[in-house]
């Protein structure tokens, strides 16, 4: 029997952004499974320091890559991240601000729901 994914706050995950198109699976959740390595269960409206330090640490979130179906983020747009890229933005105090309805209750495997509200 399939279960409704569940956010952080206990109740039904709800999409975090068709425009640009997120998740792990393209389908605008930021919703996982065993294949998901990078666990992108936290829904987050990025900021440019969010995007620098991304780029800093390898992952350019900025570009367009058509063959990922990846149009490019810019500041303000909704985005399923990697649970450890948001911890170690948060800690780096460059975290964006979280979208908590649209955030995979996995993100809890990482974070606290305390640091997700700050």
């Amino acid at each position: 029997m399939n279960r409704t994914p569940l956010n952080v706050l206990g109740t039904a995950l709800i999409p975090c952004s068709y425009a640009p198109l997120t998740g792990y699976f393209r389908d605008g959740c930021c919703n996982t499974d065993m294949q998901d390595q990078g666990s992108h269960v936290i829904c987050a409206k990025v900021t440019q320091a969010f995007l620098d330090f991304s780029l800093h640490q390898g992952n350019d979130l900025i570009t367009p890559r058509p063959e990922y179906r990846f149009a490019g983020l810019k500041a303000g747009d909704r985005w399923c991240l990697c649970a450890l890229r948001w911890k170690h933005a948060y800690e780096a105090g460059v975290a964006p601000k979280v979208v908590l309805e649209s955030t995979h209750s996995r993100a809890l495997d990482y974070v606290t729901l305390e640091q997700l509200q700050s």
